[in-house]
């Protein structure tokens, strides 16, 4: 009986793992079917000069809009139905701005800028939604989400890849036919979110004060001096997120004004060859638990902040020519620069923070990040590119300019990254939940999926 308790609770594990791997590769692909061409759409429709704002404007609705639907997953509503009632809004505005722009032959910017925005305000949040789901979900099954987690996010990956790699070849990546894609992957998350798991919810507060009862309590994780500097420092590595996002595929296609270049396939293909970044992504992923077993969050931390210097400097001093190597190595760290932060940061957030509190805790994690850091990232690269390549003529002075904005991105990495190995203290000794040490509990558990 023993033996085919296990069976069967194997393979229940499973079936959980791949619903969860399932929300994933449509949450990411979501966002890959636009994130990393709509850069390149807005050049070809005149508004190249604008990128950073819609960009930004991820950043700064993340800056609360994470946070109080957080609120609302924690408190009020199950997280799962929170999850879809955001997907079906965020659907429903980006597929008008699709429609909007696939039915103007010169879109206004106030129009176009509007419908994307609410889109965006309402898609943000369910990105740590669905972090809390799956935590949630783990949990529920006695599954340890540090060592199972992680091959789950990859499925997330793939599915950024696959958007990205369907708007590449089917000629939307200059379009607004991206944003018609991901409005429709929207709706179709917003339906199957309804079938997963339930996510418990704290209805009754006790005495435990206002705070607590508007869900604001996860900013108490800043009087821990740690984790204040560990949320300071997420926030200017958020800084370099949404760079390459918003100007990696116009900088490529830039090339195509130089006749050596103009026929390469980075210029004609640029998505497909961003596309590589999330390929390093899925490899990179897994070797989450391992590393923060193995080294800690510090160091972690380190790889990723050295591997975004390395990540812009390769972009400086490639092209799409002799120099293409140097941009695929530049999507090659791209896995460790995001994954080594984004996701282990999640994750060190989870084993830091109670139950009650769990998504407000990945609301504040996306505020730093994705928020605040993501907001004063974009809107200074694009103050540092107008100045150094939109100012120039097209051809070699917008390339050089392109260079010096890529090599000013990796100044800027690089300082961080030497500040965060003088200031923040990892005190692994003493951390009874730590992810280090959930990490090391989960390395003699079950195989994931």
């Amino acid at each position: 009986m023993s033996t085919q308790t296990s069976v069967a609770s194997g393979g229940s594990h499973f079936l959980l793992k791949s619903r969860l791997a399932a929300m994933g590769f449509l949450e990411f692909g979501i966002w890959g079917a636009y994130l990393t061409s709509l850069g390149a759409y807005l050049a070809h429709i005149g508004m190249g000069a604008h990128i950073g704002w819609f960009y930004a404007v991820q950043g700064i609705v993340s800056i609360f809009m994470p946070g109080l639907v957080g609120i609302v997953a924690d408190r009020w509503m199950q997280a799962q139905k929170v999850l879809s009632l955001c997907q079906l809004l965020a659907g429903a505005f980006m597929l008008a701005a699709g429609l909007y722009g696939l039915g103007t032959a010169e879109p206004e910017f106030g129009v176009l800028f509007s419908l994307y925005t609410l889109s965006v305000a309402f898609f943000m949040p369910t990105i740590g939604l669905s972090n809390a789901v799956a935590y949630s979900a783990l949990e529920g099954a006695g599954l340890d989400s540090v060592k199972h987690f992680p091959p789950i996010r990859v499925f997330g990956t793939v599915g950024f890849i696959c958007a990205m790699l369907l708007v590449n070849f089917t000629g939307f990546q200059n379009t607004a036919m991206q944003l018609v894609c991901s409005g429709i992957l929207s709706f179709c998350l917003a339906a199957y979110a309804l079938t997963m798991p339930k996510c418990p919810v704290t209805k009754s507060n006790g005495n435990k004060g206002l705070a607590s009862t508007l869900g604001l309590d996860a900013f108490s994780l800043f009087k821990d001096r740690r984790m204040a500097g560990f949320f300071l420092f997420s926030m200017c590595l958020g800084v370099s997120l949404q760079i390459t996002n918003g100007f990696a595929n116009p900088f490529i296609q830039s090339f195509r004004h130089l006749p050596e270049y103009a026929g390469t396939f980075g210029v004609k293909n640029a998505n497909a060859l961003i596309s590589l970044s999330q390929m390093s992504e899925t490899l990179c992923i897994l070797l989450i638990p391992f590393f923060l077993k193995r080294f800690g969050i510090k160091t972690v931390m380190l790889m990723a902040m050295f591997a975004w210097v390395l990540r812009f400097g390769f972009f400086g001093i490639g092209n799409p020519g002799s120099g293409v190597w140097l941009f695929i190595l530049s999507m090659i760290v791209y896995g460790v620069a995001f994954d080594f932060f984004n996701v282990s940061g999640s994750l060190y957030v989870d084993q830091q923070t109670s139950v009650e509190m769990r998504s407000s805790a990945q609301g504040l994690f996306m505020i730093m990040t994705n928020g605040i850091g993501a907001t004063l990232g974009t809107l200074g690269a694009q103050a540092v590119v107008n100045h150094y390549v939109f100012s120039q003529p097209e051809g070699e002075s917008q390339i050089a300019g392109w260079s010096t904005s890529w090599l000013i991105f990796a100044g800027y990495s690089l300082v961080v990254a030497i500040l965060f190995l003088l200031l923040f203290k990892d005190n692994k000794k003493n951390e009874s939940k730590s992810a280090i040490e959930a990490a090391e509990a989960a390395a003699a558990g079950d195989d994931a999926i």
